[in-house]
């Protein structure tokens, strides 16, 4: 009789917990809770209302945040870049992981690259201008003629890894983060010296060392073959790209950037995944390459750099 009892509390408590799950499933927020945050509401506009689907929550965001230009922002998209950022990952000091709907990964993807200067100073995290105003209370700040965002690492990063969860994109984030890159190793002055000659190759280094380490986290649980696929289909998304050659004198970051993408696509398959990780090196030969500078830099700066990009990588973590 005992037992009967004992058998039917547990049943009750187990339907109980049961009930509580699917309630706690029925009464979450879809696409994140995003139609729904006051501060995101207001500063996203009258293009996201309460109860829409994913695809028109993502569409409202790219809307409120795209620029006149790639890079060129108002104050108040890069508010709402600013906001949606934050409502999705302020809760990240609990937990590095963020259930972000698929469907918002790509849209968010295409607004962050849209702010592709600022991606790539938070990826780096070299600036500290931006660490000093991440905070979410802190506006966007005007300078070089559009207005530049920032938000606090553990909000960044955690994003981020759960929009690449999405291979396009990813992808589409790479691509942004390359041409920056190029662009940042084109504006290096042709007599710069010390710091000023170094710190770009390295600053580069480190964000795409910083997207090595969120695509291995991406694939950490998975098997050696699926984590193989997902990387063969990373690439070919990459590689998809289309870009026309130029010479160094006539267009530096053009030229930088085909030079990156003919070396991959020339890789054989099996060495593409290594490649890619020696991105920052190889961007760094390239540009010294075409500079023309002395030989004894040129034989010095690739191991900094690849140190950069590693231990980028590394701190990022599983």
């Amino acid at each position: 009789m005992k037992t009967w009892l004992a058998a039917g509390v547990c049943l009750a408590l187990l339907g109980g917990i049961a009930a509580w799950h699917l309630a706690g499933r029925e009464t979450a927020a879809p696409c994140n809770g995003l139609s729904e945050d006051t501060r995101v509401r207001q500063s996203v506009g009258a293009g996201l209302q309460p109860g829409m689907n994913c695809a028109a929550v993502g569409k409202a965001i790219v809307q409120a945040t795209s620029g006149s230009a790639p890079g060129r922002h108002t104050q108040a998209q890069a508010q709402a870049m600013k906001d949606v950022l934050f409502a999705l990952g302020s809760g990240s000091e609990h937990s590095k992981e963020l259930d972000l709907d698929p469907g918002l990964r790509v849209p968010l993807a295409t607004a962050l690259a849209d702010f592709a200067p600022d991606l790539h100073e938070m990826l780096a995290g070299l600036d500290s201008q931006y660490a000093f105003k991440a905070g979410h209370d802190i506006l966007p700040w005007e300078s070089g003629g559009t207005y530049h965002l920032s938000v606090h690492n553990n909000v960044f990063r955690t994003t981020l890894r759960a929009v690449a969860e999405d291979l396009k994109a990813l992808a589409l984030l790479r691509m942004a983060e390359t041409r920056t890159a190029a662009q940042r190793l084109a504006a290096v002055p042709a007599d710069a010296t010390g710091t000023s000659f170094s710190l770009p190759p390295t600053a580069n280094a480190r964000a795409l060392g910083i997207l090595d380490g969120i695509a291995d986290a991406v694939t950490h649980d998975e098997d050696p073959q699926q984590a193989q696929k997902w990387r063969r289909v990373f690439l070919d998304r990459i590689l998809s790209e289309r870009a026309t050659p130029h010479s160094y004198q006539d267009d530096p970051a053009g030229y930088l950037t085909v030079t990156w993408l003919q070396e991959l696509v020339n890789a054989p398959e099996a060495n593409r995944p290594e490649h890619l990780r020696s991105q920052g090196v190889d961007m760094a030969r390239a540009w010294t390459q075409a500079r023309n500078t002395d030989e004894s830099t040129r034989q010095e700066l690739p191991a900094q750099v690849e140190r950069s990009a590693l231990n980028a990588c590394r701190e990022v973590g599983l």
